[in-house]
């Protein structure tokens, strides 16, 4: 859904209603930790976005076989955080379900 988000003004509504219907399909047939790990997922266009921009803020030029290309980027370090951000809380969030399984109670026993 993130990278849909990146990319709306070209091909982001194609994965916007991919990842729609894939969130969808977690939720009703999947059980809860893939939806936890859906959260964690979405560190990954974050990390990339970052990985692109390593070079910002500010323009940017490499050589390239016809000569040089220049490209405006942005500061890559709230990407980072971001993506950071989301990783650490899906893995917090997982471990809380996975604690709270365990200490609950088995019905019937």
């Amino acid at each position: 859904m993130a990278v849909g988000l990146a990319a709306i003004l070209s091909v982001g509504l194609v994965f916007l209603v991919l990842a729609a219907a894939a969130a969808g399909l977690l939720l009703w047939k999947g059980p809860r930790n893939a939806v936890v790990g859906g959260l964690t997922g979405l560190a990954l266009p974050l990390f990339y976005i970052a990985y692109l921009n390593r070079g910002g803020p500010g323009d940017v030029c490499r050589s390239s076989s016809g000569g040089q290309t220049c490209t405006e980027e942005y500061t890559p370090i709230p990407f980072l955080v971001g993506g950071v951000l989301l990783f650490v809380a899906g893995f917090v969030i997982f471990l809380m379900i996975e604690r709270g399984t365990r200490k609950a109670p088995v019905p019937g026993r």
